[in-house]
């Protein structure tokens, strides 16, 4: 500090005071820098189509931050801790276990910073791109990869502070047995989270329902715990993991086509036509570009109702889209109709047939013979 110019060393101030000042102002000025630096170079990377490269430039500049004062600060805490009138101060010997604390901290921070940037780089370029990714199986990886690094940061952070840490995992191993007992819906809740990424019954996106529980609607996050899924409509709706593992669960997401089933009857007096309709509609099913030809198709005289003479139509449409469904499905039954009305047929609608006797005459009826029965 005697070498200093006089100006930077104000009458009175201690040598040590100023060191201090001086580390502290490096910091700053160096953070200054880090940012400024990594920005722009974030910023050119964006533009590249590597995954990792403006990741991990992203990844480090609030941990390197962070780095850079837990260092310099802890770095002027051992400059003040030298001096001779505060050597003593019990608080200066908890600056190395702070600074190591403060190293695996940032270090812990940027890989899982690293881990998410990739992850979000990965599920955008492929929406962008077009191509097929499962963004259930991504998350899954990147959530595993970041609980690996806090227990391994949780490790070495005890090993450092002075724990043994073949001590820690022999104590977690007994206190394990009984936080399981305690804690066994959570745990049932998380294994089922993990079967699901596991087994992928469902994805982020499908819609799903199940037959044996009140559950439908379209799946929005699967967590550890619980997943979320938006009903019909539009009320969250959120399922502990656990029940999947003991319910049948549907999946029309993932159906190859969507069926159409109808049963249309046509008058008696039409009986004779049924033979006619049916082979028309047939053949407009079969070169319909909307129905899959390739998929079961039948359309075939099904019964004698009670007011009508009945056939059905069997078959499947190339979409799965539900609104493009009902779309296709209407215009089959337009053409249905059509074909009916063209041979000279009608769809029969409920009727009833009442046998009058010939002896029996409405009441006031000119002529009529046999008993008058009054008219209501």
């Amino acid at each position: 500090m005697s070498d200093l110019p006089h100006w930077l060393t104000p009458q009175g101030m201690p040598a040590w005071a100023m060191q201090a000042f001086l580390v502290v102002l490096g910091a700053l000025l160096l953070d200054f820098a880090q940012k400024l630096l990594l920005g722009r170079l974030h910023r050119t990377l964006k533009a590249t189509h590597n995954v990792w490269d403006d990741a991990l430039v992203d990844a480090l500049r609030r941990p390197l931050s962070l780095l850079i004062w837990v260092v310099g600060i802890t770095f002027a805490a051992d400059v003040v801790g030298m001096a001779a009138e505060v050597s003593d101060a019990a608080i200066f010997g908890a600056v190395g276990p702070i600074r190591a604390v403060g190293v695996v901290v940032a270090l812990t921070w940027f890989l899982i910073r690293v881990v998410r940037r990739v992850e979000t780089n990965i599920v955008h370029r492929a929406e962008t791109k077009g191509r097929a990714l499962d963004p259930t199986t991504v998350d899954a990886i990147s959530r595993l990869v970041r609980v690996s690094i806090l227990i391994t940061a949780a490790l070495v952070g005890l090993q450092t502070l002075g724990f043994s840490v073949s001590g820690v995992l022999a104590f977690g191993g007994i206190g394990g047995i009984a936080v399981g007992f305690a804690a066994k819906d959570l745990l049932a809740n998380f294994f089922g989270g993990l079967t699901i990424y596991l087994d992928r019954p469902f994805s982020v996106g499908d819609w799903i329902r199940s037959p044996d529980r009140d559950i439908e609607g379209t799946v929005e996050e699967i967590g550890w715990r619980l997943t979320r899924i938006r009903t019909f409509d539009k009320r969250p709706l959120y399922v502990p993991n656990n029940v999947f593992a003991n319910i049948a669960l549907e999946n029309p997401s993932r159906m190859s086509h969507r069926r159409i089933k109808e049963t249309i009857g046509i008058r008696y007096a039409d009986w004779e036509k049924m033979g006619a309709i049916t082979a028309s509609i047939r053949q407009m099913l079969e070169t319909h570009e909307a129905i899959a030809a390739d998929q079961t198709l039948m359309v075939n005289f099904n019964a004698f109702g009670p007011s009508s003479v009945d056939f059905f139509i069997y078959c499947f449409t190339r979409t799965t889209v539900w609104t493009e469904y009902h779309q296709v499905k209407q215009d089959i039954l337009l053409r249905v109709h059509a074909i009916i009305e063209g041979h000279g047929a009608e769809v029969a609608f409920p009727t009833h047939t009442v046998h009058v006797p010939d002896a029996v005459r409405v009441m006031g009826e000119p002529g009529a013979s046999g008993p008058a029965v009054p008219m209501r």
